[in-house]
């Protein structure tokens, strides 16, 4: 079981949730996109990466543009980014990344998840350290060396290529993302991302076999998609049920 498995399993436990909640912090994050970039995708890269994305986990195209339009009026919430960090149950560690208009109550709820499975909220940089900022991107073949190649040639600084059970992984630098994906898309025609993430990838995995540690994962990581500012929960746990 290799890290791209470990990486595609975590991308599909995230849009897990209620496709209510999915839509509501995808619009979130659209509008503040949008708001800080423009809200036109072809000028703003970020956007359109998310926007693309939003599409792929299939939130509607009102949900989409209600969020893009609201960041052109100018008007709505000013939103801030907030990460935390710590140690989840059996010793994992946890980022957790928001978006808030009021940091007291949002860490009021981040760090009740934490409090109730006896988990431990840590200092900024405690845990990030110990994860790479990557740009992943997943489709089906089997060729490592042509697709290196062809990153290589377009000069992306590609941290790693793997072939998994007939689907490559592409590593790079998060600030490598469009780059590499053009890079992808010119070389291979027809090329389908199956996965397309920039996410937090553990340089170490804790496997949690200990059924009251397993017990208080899942309860952690529930109350955390409960929480309306939570984005995004990135983790080093492997759950063996």
């Amino acid at each position: 079981m290799g890290r791209a498995f470990e990486v595609r399993k975590n991308a599909m436990a995230k849009t897990a949730a209620a496709k209510t909640k999915v839509n509501s912090k995808y619009g979130k994050e659209i509008y503040v996109v949008a708001k800080n970039g423009g809200p036109d995708p072809e000028t703003n890269l970020s956007l359109r990466r998310l926007i693309d994305k939003a599409k792929k986990d299939q939130v509607p195209a009102h949900v989409i543009d209600k969020a893009v339009e609201k960041a052109a009026g100018g008007a709505g919430e000013d939103y801030a980014a907030a990460r935390y960090e710590g140690y989840g149950p059996g010793n994992c560690m946890v980022i957790v990344d928001c978006l808030t208009d009021n940091p007291n109550r949002t860490i009021k709820d981040v760090r009740l998840p934490f409090t109730k499975t006896d988990s431990k909220i840590g200092s900024p940089g405690c845990v990030a350290h110990m994860f790479d900022h990557l740009a992943i991107l997943g489709f089906d073949g089997d060729d490592d060396e042509a697709v290196l190649e062809a990153l290589m040639m377009a000069d992306v600084d590609v941290t790693d290529v793997e072939v998994e059970d007939g689907k490559v992984s592409v590593f790079a630098p998060h600030t490598e993302y469009y780059k590499a994906k053009t890079a992808l898309t010119e070389a291979f025609e027809g090329i389908n991302f199956e996965v397309d993430e920039i996410t937090f990838v553990p340089q170490t995995h804790v496997e949690i076999t200990d059924a009251d540690d397993i017990a208080n994962f899942e309860k952690f990581m529930g109350m955390l998609e409960d929480c309306d500012d939570v984005q995004n929960v990135y983790h080093n746990a492997i759950v063996k049920n």
